[in-house]
């Protein structure tokens, strides 16, 4: 499990569930991420096997970042855990507007 340690590798794991992904959009949908972070990260999964890297003969070069198919059986846990934030949340504003009625 030590190789999902990183501040951003489940969120970019999480971005990767909905389908290849190029190195901007990742980039542009984790604020606060720099480009040095996000290629060690991502370099990081590819050596783990998490994602694949794949590089297009075009001009300019276009490389996309997917899950690999060891990877896609995250997608449950993945699932799980939004529910569970999810829930979570209405649980945590029920409880703030339950004591701000008794304040």
């Amino acid at each position: 499990m030590s190789t999902l340690v990183g501040k951003w590798k489940i969120d970019i794991l999480f971005m990767l569930l909905g389908g290849p992904r190029r190195f901007g959009e990742l980039r542009r949908a984790l604020p606060g991420i720099t480009q040095h972070m996000l290629t060690a990260q991502l370099r990081s999964l590819e050596t783990d096997r998490f994602i694949t890297r794949t590089v297009y003969a075009e001009v300019p070069p276009r490389v996309e970042y997917e899950l690999a198919p060891a990877a896609q059986t995250l997608k449950p846990v993945f699932i799980s855990l939004i529910e569970w934030s999810r829930e979570w949340r209405v649980q945590l504003a029920q409880d703030a507007q339950g004591q701000s009625r008794t304040s």
